[in-house]
Protein backbone atom coordinates (compact mmCIF):
# COMPACT_ATOMS: atom_id res chain seq x y z
CA UNK A 1 0.00 0.00 0.00
CA UNK A 2 1.43 3.14 -0.64
CA UNK A 3 1.83 5.55 1.36
CA UNK A 4 -0.25 8.93 0.86
CA UNK A 5 0.34 12.83 2.77
CA UNK A 6 -2.11 14.02 4.87
CA UNK A 7 -2.51 17.00 2.72
CA UNK A 8 -4.34 14.62 0.09
CA UNK A 9 -6.26 12.62 2.27
CA UNK A 10 -9.49 12.37 0.31
CA UNK A 11 -11.81 14.08 2.50
CA UNK A 12 -14.49 16.81 2.75
CA UNK A 13 -13.48 20.02 3.06
CA UNK A 14 -15.75 20.44 6.50
CA UNK A 15 -13.77 17.51 7.59
CA UNK A 16 -10.78 19.25 7.38
CA UNK A 17 -11.63 22.60 8.13
CA UNK A 18 -13.26 21.19 11.61
CA UNK A 19 -9.82 19.02 12.59
CA UNK A 20 -7.98 22.31 12.22
CA UNK A 21 -10.38 24.20 14.20
CA UNK A 22 -10.38 22.06 17.00
CA UNK A 23 -6.97 21.83 17.46
CA UNK A 24 -6.33 25.46 17.49
CA UNK A 25 -9.24 25.19 19.69
CA UNK A 26 -7.74 22.76 22.44
CA UNK A 27 -4.24 24.45 22.02
CA UNK A 28 -6.01 27.41 23.13
CA UNK A 29 -7.74 26.04 25.44
CA UNK A 30 -6.24 26.55 29.07
CA UNK A 31 -6.25 23.61 31.74
CA UNK A 32 -9.17 25.43 33.99
CA UNK A 33 -11.71 25.49 31.35
CA UNK A 34 -10.73 22.19 29.87
CA UNK A 35 -11.60 20.85 33.31
CA UNK A 36 -14.85 22.83 33.26
CA UNK A 37 -15.60 21.26 29.91
CA UNK A 38 -14.46 17.76 30.01
CA UNK A 39 -15.04 17.55 34.06
CA UNK A 40 -17.31 14.58 33.44
CA UNK A 41 -14.50 13.12 31.21
CA UNK A 42 -12.36 13.30 34.36
CA UNK A 43 -14.77 11.61 36.37
CA UNK A 44 -15.58 8.53 34.26
CA UNK A 45 -11.65 8.40 33.83
CA UNK A 46 -10.76 8.48 37.42
CA UNK A 47 -13.29 5.77 38.29
CA UNK A 48 -11.73 3.68 35.75
CA UNK A 49 -8.26 4.02 36.73
CA UNK A 50 -9.48 2.94 40.34
CA UNK A 51 -8.59 -0.88 38.92
CA UNK A 52 -5.33 0.53 39.44
CA UNK A 53 -5.27 1.13 42.99
CA UNK A 54 -6.89 -2.41 43.24
CA UNK A 55 -3.52 -3.84 41.50
CA UNK A 56 -1.77 -2.07 43.32
CA UNK A 57 -3.06 -3.48 46.37
CA UNK A 58 -3.16 -7.03 45.46
CA UNK A 59 0.02 -7.13 44.04
CA UNK A 60 1.73 -6.40 47.36
CA UNK A 61 -0.56 -8.53 49.56
CA UNK A 62 1.75 -11.41 48.52
CA UNK A 63 4.91 -10.16 48.54
CA UNK A 64 4.66 -8.49 51.69
CA UNK A 65 3.45 -11.25 53.22
CA UNK A 66 6.54 -13.39 53.11
CA UNK A 67 7.74 -11.56 56.15
CA UNK A 68 4.67 -12.54 58.26
CA UNK A 69 5.06 -15.45 60.64
CA UNK A 70 1.86 -16.75 60.06
CA UNK A 71 2.26 -16.84 56.45
CA UNK A 72 5.81 -18.41 56.55
CA UNK A 73 4.39 -21.24 58.84
CA UNK A 74 1.77 -22.20 56.62
CA UNK A 75 3.39 -22.01 53.27
CA UNK A 76 6.98 -22.54 54.81
CA UNK A 77 9.39 -25.37 55.87
CA UNK A 78 11.91 -26.02 58.80
CA UNK A 79 15.62 -24.72 57.17
CA UNK A 80 18.87 -26.46 58.36
CA UNK A 81 18.68 -24.12 61.49
CA UNK A 82 15.47 -25.29 62.81
CA UNK A 83 13.86 -22.65 61.76
CA UNK A 84 10.61 -22.14 59.77
CA UNK A 85 10.88 -19.86 56.46
CA UNK A 86 9.87 -19.87 52.57
CA UNK A 87 11.97 -21.25 50.13
CA UNK A 88 14.03 -19.01 48.10
CA UNK A 89 12.94 -20.78 44.86
CA UNK A 90 9.06 -20.61 45.89
CA UNK A 91 9.48 -17.05 46.81
CA UNK A 92 10.67 -16.13 42.94
CA UNK A 93 7.99 -18.56 41.74
CA UNK A 94 5.31 -16.95 43.38
CA UNK A 95 6.41 -13.62 42.26
CA UNK A 96 7.39 -14.27 38.72
CA UNK A 97 4.99 -16.26 37.66
CA UNK A 98 2.59 -12.83 38.69
CA UNK A 99 4.70 -11.12 36.28
CA UNK A 100 4.30 -14.40 33.72
CA UNK A 101 0.33 -13.92 34.14
CA UNK A 102 0.55 -10.20 33.47
CA UNK A 103 2.08 -10.53 30.16
CA UNK A 104 -0.26 -12.86 29.49
CA UNK A 105 -3.36 -10.42 30.36
CA UNK A 106 -1.24 -7.53 28.18
CA UNK A 107 -1.12 -9.83 25.36
CA UNK A 108 -5.04 -10.69 25.55
CA UNK A 109 -6.13 -7.27 26.34
CA UNK A 110 -4.56 -5.45 22.87
CA UNK A 111 -6.76 -8.04 21.06
CA UNK A 112 -10.11 -7.74 23.42
CA UNK A 113 -9.92 -3.95 23.25
CA UNK A 114 -9.79 -4.23 19.92
CA UNK A 115 -12.56 -6.21 19.18
CA UNK A 116 -14.84 -5.23 22.16
CA UNK A 117 -13.72 -2.14 23.30
CA UNK A 118 -12.54 -0.81 26.58
CA UNK A 119 -15.72 -1.24 28.56
CA UNK A 120 -16.08 -4.59 28.52
CA UNK A 121 -12.57 -5.64 28.44
CA UNK A 122 -12.06 -4.19 31.86
CA UNK A 123 -15.83 -5.55 32.81
CA UNK A 124 -14.39 -9.48 31.55
CA UNK A 125 -11.04 -8.46 33.52
CA UNK A 126 -12.83 -8.16 37.17
CA UNK A 127 -15.16 -10.92 36.42
CA UNK A 128 -12.11 -13.22 35.95
CA UNK A 129 -10.32 -11.65 38.89
CA UNK A 130 -12.49 -12.31 41.25
CA UNK A 131 -12.96 -15.80 40.40
CA UNK A 132 -8.86 -16.15 40.88
CA UNK A 133 -8.79 -14.08 44.17
CA UNK A 134 -10.43 -17.26 45.57
CA UNK A 135 -7.94 -19.33 44.36
CA UNK A 136 -5.71 -17.46 46.44
CA UNK A 137 -7.28 -16.64 49.48
CA UNK A 138 -8.12 -20.72 50.19
CA UNK A 139 -4.41 -21.42 49.34
CA UNK A 140 -2.98 -24.17 51.57
CA UNK A 141 0.09 -24.98 49.69
CA UNK A 142 2.82 -23.09 48.01
CA UNK A 143 1.86 -24.55 44.65
CA UNK A 144 -2.00 -23.46 44.98
CA UNK A 145 -0.90 -20.10 46.30
CA UNK A 146 1.61 -19.86 42.82
CA UNK A 147 -0.91 -20.86 40.54
CA UNK A 148 -3.49 -18.46 41.70
CA UNK A 149 -1.18 -15.39 41.83
CA UNK A 150 -0.24 -16.52 38.09
CA UNK A 151 -3.92 -16.14 37.24
CA UNK A 152 -4.61 -13.31 39.30
CA UNK A 153 -1.46 -12.25 36.99
CA UNK A 154 -3.89 -12.03 33.84
CA UNK A 155 -6.67 -9.93 34.60
CA UNK A 156 -3.69 -7.39 36.17
CA UNK A 157 -1.92 -7.09 32.99
CA UNK A 158 -5.21 -6.20 31.37
CA UNK A 159 -5.91 -3.64 33.78
CA UNK A 160 -1.92 -2.11 33.51
CA UNK A 161 -2.35 -0.67 29.98
CA UNK A 162 -6.40 -0.01 29.33
CA UNK A 163 -6.84 2.11 32.07
CA UNK A 164 -4.23 4.69 30.50
CA UNK A 165 -5.15 4.32 27.10
CA UNK A 166 -8.59 5.01 28.31
CA UNK A 167 -7.75 8.05 30.16
CA UNK A 168 -5.60 9.31 26.79
CA UNK A 169 -8.40 8.99 24.73
CA UNK A 170 -11.53 10.62 26.72
CA UNK A 171 -9.45 13.98 28.01
CA UNK A 172 -8.22 16.54 25.98
CA UNK A 173 -4.67 17.63 25.13
CA UNK A 174 -4.51 20.16 28.46
CA UNK A 175 -6.02 17.38 30.57
CA UNK A 176 -3.50 14.21 29.09
CA UNK A 177 -0.70 14.62 31.71
CA UNK A 178 -2.82 14.74 34.56
CA UNK A 179 -5.12 11.72 34.04
CA UNK A 180 -2.46 10.13 32.60
CA UNK A 181 0.04 10.32 35.36
CA UNK A 182 -3.32 9.60 38.08
CA UNK A 183 -2.45 6.14 37.38
CA UNK A 184 1.01 6.35 38.62
CA UNK A 185 -0.55 7.73 41.82
CA UNK A 186 -3.20 5.33 42.05
CA UNK A 187 -0.17 2.45 42.18
CA UNK A 188 0.86 4.50 44.64
CA UNK A 189 -2.11 4.87 46.62
CA UNK A 190 -2.87 1.10 46.22
CA UNK A 191 0.61 0.01 48.02
CA UNK A 192 0.30 2.18 50.78
CA UNK A 193 -3.24 0.98 51.01
CA UNK A 194 -2.36 -2.60 51.31
CA UNK A 195 0.80 -1.76 53.60
CA UNK A 196 -1.07 -0.08 56.09
CA UNK A 197 -4.30 -2.94 56.11
CA UNK A 198 -1.00 -5.50 56.74
CA UNK A 199 -0.39 -3.64 59.67
CA UNK A 200 -3.09 -3.34 60.94
CA UNK A 201 -3.45 -7.18 61.01
CA UNK A 202 -0.17 -8.13 61.60
CA UNK A 203 -0.40 -9.45 65.01
CA UNK A 204 -4.19 -11.19 64.58
CA UNK A 205 -3.47 -15.11 65.60
CA UNK A 206 -3.51 -17.78 62.72
CA UNK A 207 -4.37 -17.44 59.24
CA UNK A 208 -5.92 -14.37 59.65
CA UNK A 209 -3.05 -12.01 58.98
CA UNK A 210 -3.08 -12.70 55.39
CA UNK A 211 -6.12 -14.20 54.49
CA UNK A 212 -7.79 -10.50 55.55
CA UNK A 213 -5.69 -8.98 53.30
CA UNK A 214 -6.22 -11.34 50.85
CA UNK A 215 -10.37 -11.11 51.13
CA UNK A 216 -10.39 -7.02 51.05
CA UNK A 217 -9.39 -7.42 47.15
CA UNK A 218 -13.25 -8.32 46.67
CA UNK A 219 -14.72 -5.03 48.20
CA UNK A 220 -12.98 -3.57 44.82
CA UNK A 221 -14.77 -5.35 42.44
CA UNK A 222 -18.33 -4.99 42.49
CA UNK A 223 -18.49 -1.03 42.75
CA UNK A 224 -16.06 -1.03 40.10
CA UNK A 225 -18.00 -3.16 37.99
CA UNK A 226 -21.26 -0.81 38.28
CA UNK A 227 -19.02 2.30 37.18
CA UNK A 228 -17.50 0.88 34.59
CA UNK A 229 -20.88 -0.68 33.16
CA UNK A 230 -22.12 3.14 33.20
CA UNK A 231 -19.09 4.91 31.55
CA UNK A 232 -18.99 5.88 27.97
CA UNK A 233 -17.12 3.90 25.59
CA UNK A 234 -13.76 5.81 24.66
CA UNK A 235 -15.02 8.32 21.26
CA UNK A 236 -11.27 7.03 19.49
CA UNK A 237 -12.24 3.88 19.46
CA UNK A 238 -15.84 3.93 18.15
CA UNK A 239 -14.11 6.19 15.45
CA UNK A 240 -11.89 3.11 14.37
CA UNK A 241 -14.84 0.81 14.57
CA UNK A 242 -16.68 3.08 11.89
CA UNK A 243 -19.31 4.01 14.72
CA UNK A 244 -18.99 7.98 13.65
CA UNK A 245 -22.63 8.75 15.24
CA UNK A 246 -22.04 6.44 18.43
CA UNK A 247 -18.39 8.11 19.24
CA UNK A 248 -20.34 11.65 19.02
CA UNK A 249 -22.83 10.58 21.60
CA UNK A 250 -20.07 9.28 23.89
CA UNK A 251 -18.40 12.86 23.52
CA UNK A 252 -21.68 14.18 24.71
CA UNK A 253 -21.64 12.19 27.34
CA UNK A 254 -18.00 12.83 28.04
CA UNK A 255 -18.06 16.94 27.88
CA UNK A 256 -20.91 20.14 28.99
CA UNK A 257 -23.79 20.89 27.17
CA UNK A 258 -23.52 24.96 28.21
CA UNK A 259 -23.17 27.74 26.36
CA UNK A 260 -19.94 27.75 25.46
CA UNK A 261 -18.82 23.96 25.44
CA UNK A 262 -17.31 21.71 23.30
CA UNK A 263 -17.97 21.96 19.29
CA UNK A 264 -18.44 17.81 19.22
CA UNK A 265 -19.11 18.23 15.80
CA UNK A 266 -15.37 19.43 15.27
CA UNK A 267 -13.96 17.10 17.74
CA UNK A 268 -15.32 14.23 15.76
CA UNK A 269 -14.20 15.17 12.72
CA UNK A 270 -10.74 15.37 14.34
CA UNK A 271 -10.81 12.09 15.35
CA UNK A 272 -11.98 10.77 11.70
CA UNK A 273 -9.29 12.95 9.95
CA UNK A 274 -6.53 11.72 12.32
CA UNK A 275 -8.04 8.13 12.24
CA UNK A 276 -7.50 8.97 8.15
CA UNK A 277 -4.08 9.88 8.21
CA UNK A 278 -2.82 6.59 10.28
CA UNK A 279 -4.65 4.22 7.80
CA UNK A 280 -2.63 5.92 5.08
CA UNK A 281 0.70 5.53 7.02
CA UNK A 282 0.22 2.11 8.13
CA UNK A 283 -2.89 0.76 6.89
CA UNK A 284 -3.38 -2.10 9.69
CA UNK A 285 -3.73 -2.16 13.38
CA UNK A 286 -2.22 -5.61 13.76
CA UNK A 287 0.69 -6.31 16.33
CA UNK A 288 3.25 -6.79 13.18
CA UNK A 289 2.20 -3.22 12.34
CA UNK A 290 3.93 -2.24 14.95
CA UNK A 291 6.74 -2.88 13.70
CA UNK A 292 6.30 -1.40 10.43
CA UNK A 293 7.88 2.41 9.62
CA UNK A 294 6.68 5.21 11.76
CA UNK A 295 5.15 2.80 14.13
CA UNK A 296 8.34 0.71 14.53
CA UNK A 297 10.27 4.03 16.39
CA UNK A 298 7.22 5.13 17.92
CA UNK A 299 7.22 1.12 19.12
CA UNK A 300 10.70 1.48 20.21
CA UNK A 301 10.41 5.02 22.21
CA UNK A 302 7.38 3.85 24.20
CA UNK A 303 9.19 0.43 25.07
CA UNK A 304 12.34 2.23 26.22
CA UNK A 305 10.39 4.62 27.95
CA UNK A 306 8.76 2.82 30.39
CA UNK A 307 12.26 -0.28 30.61
CA UNK A 308 13.75 2.98 32.11
CA UNK A 309 11.65 2.72 34.94
CA UNK A 310 13.22 -0.23 36.10
CA UNK A 311 16.71 0.06 34.54
CA UNK A 312 16.81 3.62 36.25
CA UNK A 313 16.82 2.33 39.54
CA UNK A 314 12.92 1.77 39.81
CA UNK A 315 13.50 -2.18 41.30
CA UNK A 316 16.19 -0.67 43.62
CA UNK A 317 12.89 0.96 45.60
CA UNK A 318 11.47 -2.05 46.81
CA UNK A 319 14.25 -2.86 48.94
CA UNK A 320 14.66 0.15 51.15
CA UNK A 321 13.52 -1.83 53.50
CA UNK A 322 16.61 -3.60 53.86
CA UNK A 323 18.72 -0.73 54.68
CA UNK A 324 16.29 0.49 57.47
CA UNK A 325 16.90 -3.17 58.84
CA UNK A 326 20.88 -2.89 58.31
CA UNK A 327 20.58 0.42 59.98
CA UNK A 328 19.09 -1.23 63.16
CA UNK A 329 15.28 -0.57 63.20
CA UNK A 330 13.39 -2.68 64.07
CA UNK A 331 10.36 -4.68 61.68
CA UNK A 332 7.40 -2.75 63.00
CA UNK A 333 9.69 0.77 62.44
CA UNK A 334 10.99 -0.08 58.51
CA UNK A 335 7.31 -1.04 57.37
CA UNK A 336 6.49 2.24 58.63
CA UNK A 337 9.23 3.78 56.59
CA UNK A 338 7.80 1.84 53.67
CA UNK A 339 5.00 3.43 54.23
CA UNK A 340 6.11 6.51 54.25
CA UNK A 341 7.60 5.70 50.32
CA UNK A 342 4.69 5.01 49.17
CA UNK A 343 3.24 8.63 50.57
CA UNK A 344 5.85 10.38 49.06
CA UNK A 345 5.66 8.82 45.84
CA UNK A 346 2.08 10.11 46.26
CA UNK A 347 3.33 13.89 46.66
CA UNK A 348 6.32 13.91 43.96
CA UNK A 349 3.72 12.49 41.08
CA UNK A 350 1.46 15.21 42.45
CA UNK A 351 4.01 18.00 41.96
CA UNK A 352 4.65 16.23 38.52
CA UNK A 353 1.11 17.83 37.81
CA UNK A 354 2.26 21.12 38.14
CA UNK A 355 5.84 20.50 36.86
CA UNK A 356 4.50 19.05 33.32
CA UNK A 357 2.06 22.42 32.60
CA UNK A 358 6.06 24.55 32.64
CA UNK A 359 8.41 21.48 31.75
CA UNK A 360 7.76 19.12 28.88
CA UNK A 361 8.41 15.57 28.92
CA UNK A 362 11.75 14.74 27.58
CA UNK A 363 12.91 18.08 29.99
CA UNK A 364 11.30 15.98 32.91
CA UNK A 365 12.99 12.56 32.13
CA UNK A 366 16.23 14.12 31.46
CA UNK A 367 15.94 15.99 35.28
CA UNK A 368 14.96 12.63 36.37
CA UNK A 369 18.17 11.19 34.88
CA UNK A 370 20.63 13.40 36.30
CA UNK A 371 18.77 13.11 39.73
CA UNK A 372 19.10 9.11 39.49
CA UNK A 373 22.68 9.42 38.67
CA UNK A 374 23.92 12.47 41.73
CA UNK A 375 22.07 10.61 44.32
CA UNK A 376 23.35 6.38 43.17
CA UNK A 377 27.11 8.37 42.66
CA UNK A 378 26.56 9.55 46.66
CA UNK A 379 25.14 6.45 47.46
CA UNK A 380 28.01 4.28 46.00
CA UNK A 381 30.49 7.02 47.75
CA UNK A 382 29.05 6.52 50.85
CA UNK A 383 29.05 2.95 51.00
CA UNK A 384 33.00 3.33 50.35
CA UNK A 385 33.92 5.86 52.51
CA UNK A 386 31.26 6.18 55.57
CA UNK A 387 32.01 3.51 58.14
CA UNK A 388 28.99 1.70 60.19
CA UNK A 389 25.55 1.89 60.82
CA UNK A 390 25.72 5.59 59.46
CA UNK A 391 26.32 4.66 56.02
CA UNK A 392 23.23 2.63 56.29
CA UNK A 393 21.07 5.38 57.91
CA UNK A 394 22.23 8.13 54.69
CA UNK A 395 21.98 5.62 52.06
CA UNK A 396 18.23 4.65 53.49
CA UNK A 397 17.59 8.27 53.35
CA UNK A 398 18.98 8.57 49.66
CA UNK A 399 16.99 5.93 48.72
CA UNK A 400 13.89 8.22 50.06
CA UNK A 401 14.49 10.91 48.41
CA UNK A 402 14.81 9.21 45.17
CA UNK A 403 12.02 7.66 45.65
CA UNK A 404 10.15 10.98 45.50
CA UNK A 405 12.41 12.59 42.35
CA UNK A 406 11.53 9.45 40.72
CA UNK A 407 8.02 10.03 41.16
CA UNK A 408 8.14 13.15 40.17
CA UNK A 409 9.36 12.24 36.74
CA UNK A 410 10.46 9.30 35.33
CA UNK A 411 7.81 7.52 37.57
CA UNK A 412 4.40 9.84 35.98
CA UNK A 413 5.52 10.90 33.16
CA UNK A 414 5.95 7.35 31.76
CA UNK A 415 2.27 7.22 31.62
CA UNK A 416 1.97 10.36 29.45
CA UNK A 417 4.98 9.84 27.42
CA UNK A 418 3.72 5.84 26.25
CA UNK A 419 0.23 7.29 25.72
CA UNK A 420 1.20 9.84 23.02
CA UNK A 421 4.08 8.47 21.54
CA UNK A 422 1.62 5.45 20.02
CA UNK A 423 -0.41 5.95 17.14
CA UNK A 424 -4.32 6.05 18.19
CA UNK A 425 -4.79 2.84 15.82
CA UNK A 426 -1.87 1.26 17.18
CA UNK A 427 -2.37 2.46 20.86
CA UNK A 428 -3.39 -0.25 22.71
CA UNK A 429 -0.97 -2.52 21.19
CA UNK A 430 1.84 -0.09 21.47
CA UNK A 431 1.57 0.17 25.28
CA UNK A 432 0.79 -3.57 25.46
CA UNK A 433 4.04 -4.10 23.47
CA UNK A 434 5.65 -1.26 26.35
CA UNK A 435 4.64 -3.16 29.24
CA UNK A 436 5.76 -5.90 27.61
CA UNK A 437 9.41 -4.73 27.66
CA UNK A 438 9.21 -3.27 31.13
CA UNK A 439 8.00 -6.82 32.98
CA UNK A 440 10.79 -8.37 31.53
CA UNK A 441 13.54 -6.31 32.27
CA UNK A 442 11.45 -6.28 36.27
CA UNK A 443 12.19 -10.06 35.91
CA UNK A 444 15.45 -9.65 34.96
CA UNK A 445 16.31 -6.78 37.61
CA UNK A 446 14.57 -8.94 39.97
CA UNK A 447 16.80 -11.49 39.80
CA UNK A 448 19.97 -9.04 39.52
CA UNK A 449 19.00 -7.11 42.57
CA UNK A 450 18.74 -9.30 45.42
CA UNK A 451 21.96 -10.73 44.74
CA UNK A 452 23.48 -7.41 45.04
CA UNK A 453 22.35 -6.54 48.67
CA UNK A 454 22.34 -10.04 49.92
CA UNK A 455 25.08 -10.65 52.65
CA UNK A 456 25.33 -14.09 50.88
CA UNK A 457 26.08 -13.13 47.69
CA UNK A 458 27.63 -10.33 45.92
CA UNK A 459 27.19 -8.29 49.13
CA UNK A 460 27.82 -5.06 47.19
CA UNK A 461 25.17 -3.18 50.00
CA UNK A 462 25.01 -0.12 49.24
CA UNK A 463 27.86 0.07 46.38
CA UNK A 464 24.93 -0.90 44.55
CA UNK A 465 24.37 2.71 43.33
CA UNK A 466 27.89 2.36 41.44
CA UNK A 467 25.97 -0.28 39.20
CA UNK A 468 22.67 1.68 39.17
CA UNK A 469 24.81 4.72 38.26
CA UNK A 470 25.75 3.54 34.65
CA UNK A 471 22.71 1.84 33.94
CA UNK A 472 20.93 5.20 34.73
CA UNK A 473 23.89 7.12 32.81
CA UNK A 474 22.98 4.50 29.80
CA UNK A 475 19.31 5.58 29.76
CA UNK A 476 20.15 9.26 29.70
CA UNK A 477 22.43 8.91 26.45
CA UNK A 478 19.20 7.60 24.94
CA UNK A 479 17.09 9.82 26.18
CA UNK A 480 18.83 12.34 25.01
CA UNK A 481 19.06 11.32 21.32
CA UNK A 482 15.59 9.60 21.03
CA UNK A 483 13.09 10.72 23.22
CA UNK A 484 11.12 13.62 21.31
CA UNK A 485 8.80 16.75 23.12
CA UNK A 486 5.25 15.49 23.23
CA UNK A 487 4.18 18.19 25.21
CA UNK A 488 1.71 20.31 23.38
CA UNK A 489 1.29 18.23 20.37
CA UNK A 490 -2.50 17.04 19.39
CA UNK A 491 -2.19 13.01 17.88
CA UNK A 492 -2.58 14.60 14.59
CA UNK A 493 0.55 16.56 14.60
CA UNK A 494 2.10 14.10 16.38
CA UNK A 495 1.14 11.60 13.48
CA UNK A 496 2.59 14.18 10.96
CA UNK A 497 6.21 14.82 12.78
CA UNK A 498 6.81 10.41 12.98
CA UNK A 499 5.28 10.38 9.81
CA UNK A 500 8.01 13.08 8.58
CA UNK A 501 10.54 11.51 10.62
CA UNK A 502 11.77 14.38 12.52
CA UNK A 503 15.01 13.97 15.03
CA UNK A 504 14.20 13.58 18.43
CA UNK A 505 15.36 16.86 19.50
CA UNK A 506 13.21 18.44 16.85
CA UNK A 507 10.22 17.75 17.97
CA UNK A 508 9.79 20.50 20.16
CA UNK A 509 10.56 23.47 17.76
CA UNK A 510 9.19 21.87 15.02
CA UNK A 511 5.72 23.18 13.44
CA UNK A 512 2.93 21.84 11.98
CA UNK A 513 -0.39 23.35 9.86
CA UNK A 514 -3.46 21.39 8.82
CA UNK A 515 -3.81 22.78 5.24
CA UNK A 516 -7.27 23.88 4.94
CA UNK A 517 -9.23 26.24 2.71
CA UNK A 518 -10.05 28.66 5.45
CA UNK A 519 -5.66 29.11 6.24
CA UNK A 520 -4.84 30.09 2.70
CA UNK A 521 -7.94 32.72 2.42
CA UNK A 522 -6.71 33.77 5.70
CA UNK A 523 -3.00 34.23 4.41
CA UNK A 524 -4.17 36.16 1.16
CA UNK A 525 -3.91 39.86 2.82
CA UNK A 526 -0.11 38.67 3.63
CA UNK A 527 1.32 36.95 0.32
CA UNK A 528 4.18 38.08 -1.86
CA UNK A 529 3.89 35.75 -5.06
CA UNK A 530 7.07 34.65 -6.79
CA UNK A 531 4.63 33.91 -9.93
CA UNK A 532 4.17 36.46 -11.67
CA UNK A 533 0.21 36.51 -11.37
CA UNK A 534 -1.56 38.35 -8.41
CA UNK A 535 -2.22 35.99 -5.58
CA UNK A 536 -5.42 38.03 -4.86
CA UNK A 537 -7.00 36.64 -9.15
CA UNK A 538 -6.31 33.12 -8.01
CA UNK A 539 -9.11 31.01 -6.42
CA UNK A 540 -7.19 29.16 -3.77
CA UNK A 541 -8.68 26.39 -2.12
CA UNK A 542 -6.14 23.86 -0.11
CA UNK A 543 -3.01 24.33 1.12
CA UNK A 544 -1.28 21.60 -0.44
CA UNK A 545 2.14 21.81 1.90
CA UNK A 546 3.89 24.11 4.75
CA UNK A 547 7.49 24.67 4.99
CA UNK A 548 8.89 26.68 7.70
CA UNK A 549 12.08 28.93 7.96
CA UNK A 550 13.64 31.30 9.68
CA UNK A 551 14.99 34.61 8.08
CA UNK A 552 17.29 37.57 9.85
CA UNK A 553 14.68 39.50 11.27
CA UNK A 554 10.96 37.11 11.09
CA UNK A 555 10.05 33.84 10.26
CA UNK A 556 8.92 32.88 7.33
CA UNK A 557 6.38 30.23 5.54
CA UNK A 558 6.88 28.68 1.99
CA UNK A 559 3.08 27.78 1.14
CA UNK A 560 2.40 25.41 -1.74
CA UNK A 561 -1.21 26.26 -2.79
CA UNK A 562 -3.24 24.74 -5.60
CA UNK A 563 -6.00 26.15 -7.42
CA UNK A 564 -9.48 25.00 -7.92
CA UNK A 565 -8.60 25.62 -11.63
CA UNK A 566 -6.74 22.57 -11.54
CA UNK A 567 -3.34 24.66 -13.19
CA UNK A 568 0.11 24.25 -11.51
CA UNK A 569 0.92 25.39 -8.13
CA UNK A 570 1.90 28.86 -7.46
CA UNK A 571 4.43 28.95 -4.58
CA UNK A 572 3.86 31.68 -2.27
CA UNK A 573 5.69 33.27 0.75
CA UNK A 574 3.78 34.60 3.58
CA UNK A 575 5.93 37.28 6.07
CA UNK A 576 4.47 36.63 9.32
Amino acid sequence: MAKRSYHSLDLDARVRRDAAQNIRDERATGVLESFRLYRKAVLWSLALSSCIIMEGFGTLIIGASFALPSFQHRFGSRDELGGISIASHWQSAINTLAIAGNIVGLLLSGFMVERIGYKHTLMIGLAVLGATISITFTAHTATMLAVGNFLCGIPWGVFQTTTTTYASEVCPLQLRPFLTTWVNFCWCLGQMLSSLVLRSVIDLPGDLSFRIPLATQWVWILPLLIAIAFAPESPWWLIRRGRTDDAREALLRLTTHRVGGVDTRAAVNMMVYTNELEKAQSGGSDYRDCFKGADLRRTEISCFVWAIQNLSGGSLMGYSAYFFLQAGMSSDVSFTFQIAQYGLGMIGTTMSWLLMIYFGRRTLYLFGHFAGLAIFATMGLVAVFVPGSVASWVIGALLLTFVFCYDATLGPVCYTLVAEISSTRLRNKTIVLARIFYNVCGIIMGLLTPPMLNPQAWDLGGKAGFVFFGLTLMMLVWTYFRLPETKGRSFFELDVLFGDGTPARAFASSIVSLGSACDAERAMSNIRTFDPVCPQSRSMSLVENLEFKSGKNDRVVVVTVAERSGTSPALSEIKE
